[in-house]
């Protein structure tokens, strides 16, 4: 295979990652919306917003709109992310082990910025 065929190949899953992931973000956020717009309540108390994963992750159980809207959003956040831990693979699979170790950096660095950018 041709090199230019392979990172055809390449940014072909990679994009085909992104779209699925925009578009389930879509989804259930548009879900969330729906469901808020039916019920017309946000699963809340007024003026209270779940601010951890467990929290929005416990809502999202119980199907409450705003905890399923919050969890297309972090769909949403997290698909980049997503997208960087697939390069990886795509390189180390084409054997590219100089962007496989600079796509690592990047990925630890997103990671790093999550756990550090937690705001209590």
């Amino acid at each position: 295979m041709e090199k230019n065929s392979k990172i055809d190949e390449m940014e072909v899953i990679i994009s085909g990652f992104l779209r699925v992931g925009v578009l389930l973000s879509a989804i259930v956020i548009f879900a969330g919306l729906m469901m808020f717009l039916i019920t017309g309540v946000s699963g809340y108390v007024d003026g209270y917003f779940p601010t951890t994963l467990s929290e929005i992750f416990g809502g999202l159980l119980m199907l409450k709109p705003y905890a399923v809207i919050m969890t297309g959003m972090i769909i949403l956040i997290l698909t980049p992310v997503f997208r960087v831990a697939v390069s990886i693979i795509v390189f180390v699979k084409e054997k590219d082990y100089l962007y496989t170790k600079i796509t690592l950096v990047v990925f630890i660095i997103l990671l790093v910025s999550f756990v550090l950018g937690k705001v209590e």
